[in-house]
């Protein structure tokens, strides 16, 4: 009797640049997701304490589900997922824009700290998915 060979996981069709950017793409999202319940659930408020969270928190997790999207069709398919990620680190950038704006006329020091801190992690992913979105539209089959 033969022992039936164990199937073999598919091979990763992400680059080790593509894993590079679903890494950052997943850190922005986890930290979305606790920076959004952390307002929501009314933990962290913002500095002033005339408001309450609540439209951090909207925003937030509305920007959470944006880029989960990116990264579910950057994971998914590489090749083509690389402009749907793009688009949600830019609307994420916009958001950490907006938000900034708001954290500096009255936000408490954490969300200052995280608006800028996490910014520069966004820019950087746009950069890195702009290079190689910019590689294939040019035919360029190296991977970043």
């Amino acid at each position: 009797m033969t022992a039936a060979a164990a199937p073999r996981p598919p091979a990763s069709r992400l680059s080790a640049g593509d894993r590079r950017i679903a890494a950052l793409m997943s850190f922005a999202a986890v930290t979305l997701a606790v920076f959004a319940v952390l307002h929501l659930s009314g933990a962290l408020k913002p500095g002033s304490g005339s408001s309450n969270g609540y439209g951090a928190g909207f925003a937030e997790a509305i920007i959470w589900v944006v880029l989960v999207l990116g990264l579910r069709a950057l994971v998914r398919s590489p090749a083509r997922g690389r402009l749907a990620a793009l688009g949600a680190t830019c609307f994420a950038i916009v958001g950490f824009i907006v938000g900034l704006t708001f954290t500096v006329a009255g936000g408490a020091t954490v969300d200052l700290v995280y608006h800028l801190t996490m910014f520069p992690v966004l820019i950087v992913t746009a950069l890195m998915l702009a290079r190689g979105a910019g590689a294939a539209a040019l035919g360029d089959r190296r991977r970043v």
